[in-house]
């Protein structure tokens, strides 16, 4: 493999990885307080399953924006379908900045909508310059989709407080 093939394989493995960490950040603040006092809807998984999940899904991320990248000849032939996946990945942070940080379940259920679209556009997108890179971010794309299931239940199981 190139040199520079490697440089981006970093490159796209940083970019995925602090979005990660932005939003485990705001996560963690709010995981073991707030966050345990919501009344959660069926099917919610213990928490000790979301940090594993979510690693695969970035490292699957990362891999398929590389892979995206390294056959669409870079920028050149790729730059529409790496765009979509670096809005889909401020769009990911933002979602754990609404909801763990602000704690507004209801303006992160709206956002995990804006997400979902973002990483369907981003998995088309994919999909039509590696088939491979696409189906790697079909999980990420399930994974979103039950994630707006709990988001949707956590915000009408906790109506927000009358001021």
């Amino acid at each position: 493999m190139s040199r520079n093939l490697l440089i981006a394989l970093a490159a796209f493995f940083a970019l995925t990885f602090s979005a990660a960490g932005i939003g485990s950040a705001f996560t963690a603040r709010s995981v073991r307080t707030w966050y345990l006092t919501l009344r959660k809807p069926a099917g919610n998984p213990p928490a000790a399953y979301f940090g594993p999940v979510w690693t695969a899904l970035y490292f699957l991320m990362a891999i398929a924006a590389w892979n995206v990248w390294r056959v669409g000849d870079g920028w050149t032939g790729a730059s529409s379908a790496i765009t979509i996946f670096l809005i889909q990945l401020v769009l990911n942070a933002a979602w754990s900045v609404i909801f763990f940080g602000m704690r507004s379940p209801g303006l992160a259920f709206i956002e995990i909508i804006l997400l979902w679209t973002a990483i369907l556009a981003t998995v088309l997108q994919f999909w039509c310059i590696s088939t491979l890179s696409g189906a790697l971010l079909v999980p990420y794309l399930a994974w979103v989709t039950y994630a707006a299931y709990l988001n949707a239940g956590i915000w009408r199981l906790n109506p927000a407080p009358n001021p």
